[in-house]
């Protein structure tokens, strides 16, 4: 069963930028939560799986997808702050660390191993999308619900319902990555030839 500290060594880099200590925790309970009760047992299998079983993700895999979110919002707050001579607003970064870190943690339940060397939706996935099981996870370990709103808004769910900003920055960095690769599936990339 994939524990706490294999979660702890494969996000270190981001985790030990959350200056809160109960906060970072949280983040790693409630990605070790989902990977016992999405039946994860390896690393390796989660490492392998898609980002997203809608279009053809090009090689890249669903963690490789939390980092590029993850670094991606990041890069966003901080030209931001470069930029603007005054911020209009706080960006909260542990809040927006720790909600890229859990954007799409429900997908552990979301998706499951299909016994062919491939990925399909279970029988969670079918009932619930993973901004609700995400947020579901989250507010078992006792993620702040600012932080639960970066999960249940960052996609479709959220449109035009109120959001923290650190949920805005996710959902762009998240369909920054999406959309080019739908855009490239159905031809309308433009430079692909």
């Amino acid at each position: 069963m994939i524990d706490a500290t294999e979660i702890r060594e494969l996000f270190a880099d981001l985790l030990a930028r959350i200056s809160d200590e109960r906060l970072r925790d949280q983040v790693v309970e409630t990605w070790t939560l989902a990977c016992r009760e999405g039946g994860w047992e390896e690393l390796e299998a989660v490492t392998q799986m898609p980002f997203t079983l809608l279009t053809d993700c090009g090689g890249v895999g669903f963690i490789e997808h939390t980092f590029a979110v993850a670094w991606g919002a990041l890069g966003l707050a901080e030209a931001q702050e470069r930029a603007y001579e005054k911020l209009p607003y706080e960006i909260n970064y542990d809040r927006l660390i720790a909600g890229a870190l859990l954007h799409d943690v429900g997908k552990l339940l979301e998706f499951e191993q299909d016994g062919r060397g491939g990925y399909g939706k279970s029988h969670h996935g079918r009932c619930t999308r993973h901004p609700i099981s995400g947020t579901a996870l989250a507010a078992r370990t006792g993620v702040p619900v600012e932080v639960q709103n970066t999960i249940a808004c960052h996609s479709k769910e959220g449109d035009n319902r109120p959001k923290v900003v650190e949920t805005i920055l996710i959902h762009q960095a998240d369909f920054a990555c999406f959309d080019p690769l739908t855009m490239k599936a159905d031809g309308t990339l433009i430079g692909e030839e």
